[in-house]
């Protein structure tokens, strides 16, 4: 369906929790479930519906469940909120003049992947052609994250990894130094010496204990470090040079979430490497500025995503990938492997290898499965606002 002007009915904002198929863990949290939004967009007279959605975590941008369906209630109530969308620049006018903060990010995510879903279903379009296409690629490769766990966890999780002949690997690390010896000992057992490896302590180690790690790291060849501690430790100065000194880039992650900690970090020096995550960042919009800026200033970064996405996030995840071909990793797209259950029709996934094209279709490229949308929601906390 093409139409020359999209008019907005109503938005509908779901609660879904997302049930995981085993549990994983890293330093800060044990989970069974992913609690995100849904925004639902709905137009021209219930003919068209796009969707998009967030997934708000305290520990990143202080955002919860609740006070992410609240920010995006108080976007619906601004005035310049673009219920007549005529063209993709009327969405852009209206996200570039959100607080460039990261206490709603989650929620400006969500609501700007609805309306680019549905005007690109509106258009017959994909929403990755309403953005530069400078440094796009026609398929990108995907790595794997390993959760902390025993021997056994990280056996079998490893044994799913290696016969998809996936090379990039991602580590999650504790605090207990023989207990990462243990771990990287076992998986440069299963997967040789050929594999990329990168750590993620998530902020759990203290100075003594990155430190600790330095030798261990650089035994095993891991080439980057995620976050290894608290950006405001003291110590942290000391440790990116040593590290540097052996070859090891550090990237941060939950520090990064809003162009003034892009700024920040790059005046401070301390990280080569950002990881940019859309629910984190704001959208793929906010994503790609943020970008812009990394790339300027001569910083490298990887596409990631948050614990526990849709085939919705997936499918945007993959979109930003896709237009960002010099990022230097990939993660995302793992819903099929950790939900028991998706939002989407389709398996948002990647082929052997982790290789990924772009997904077919106008939008996102997926459709969502409505009953599956309202078995996973609370209805008791859906917000519905109408066109006035």
């Amino acid at each position: 369906m093409v139409c020359d002007a999209m008019i907005l009915e109503r938005i509908i904002v779901h609660h879904v929790e997302l049930p995981f198929s085993r549990e994983f863990s890293h330093a800060r949290k044990r989970r069974h479930s992913a609690k995100n939004i849904v925004v639902e967009v709905v137009a021209d007279q219930g003919n068209l519906r796009g969707y998009g959605e967030g997934a708000p975590r305290p520990y990143v941008t202080g955002e919860s469940q609740e006070s992410a369906v609240d920010g995006v209630g108080g976007f619906l109530e601004n005035s310049a909120f673009p219920w007549h969308v005529d063209s993709v620049s009327a969405i852009w006018q209206f996200l570039d003049g959100l607080p460039r903060g990261k206490e709603h990010n989650a929620a400006t995510c969500a609501l700007e992947m609805a309306l680019l879903d549905a005007f690109g279903k509106s258009q017959g379009r994909s929403v990755m052609d309403y953005f530069p296409g400078d440094f796009s690629t026609g398929a990108i490769r995907y790595g794997a994250a390993i959760p902390l766990g025993g021997d056994k966890g990280i056996s079998e999780i490893s044994a799913i990894i290696k016969n998809l002949g996936m090379h990039h690997l991602r580590i999650k690390m504790g605090s207990d130094i023989e207990r990462s010896r243990q771990a990287l000992k076992m998986i440069r057992n299963i997967f040789g010496n050929e594999n990329d490896l990168r750590a993620d302590a998530n902020c759990a180690w203290s100075t003594e204990v990155a430190f600790e790690h330095l030798a261990l790291m650089e035994e095993y060849d891991v080439r980057v470090i995620e976050d290894p501690m608290d950006p405001g430790d003291s110590g942290i100065a000391a440790f990116s040079r040593e590290a540097g000194k052996i070859g090891i880039t550090l990237m941060a992650d939950e520090s990064v979430c809003s162009f003034k900690d892009v700024e920040r970090a790059i005046r401070k020096g301390h990280f080569g490497m950002v990881n940019v995550r859309l629910s984190k960042c704001g959208g793929i919009r906010k994503s790609m500025k943020m970008i812009d800026i990394l790339r300027r200033k001569g910083l490298s970064f990887q596409i990631g995503c948050q614990l526990g996405e849709s085939g919705l996030l997936s499918a945007a995840g993959r979109a930003l990938g896709l237009l960002c071909g010099d990022a230097v990793y990939y993660d995302g797209s793992y819903d099929a492997f950790l939900l028991k259950e998706n939002l989407t029709t389709q398996n948002v996934s990647f082929e052997a290898g982790g290789k990924a094209g772009p997904l077919k279709g106008a939008g996102l490229g997926v459709s969502v499965n409505r009953a599956a949308l309202e078995r996973l929601s609370n209805p008791s906390k859906r917000m519905r606002v109408e066109r006035h």
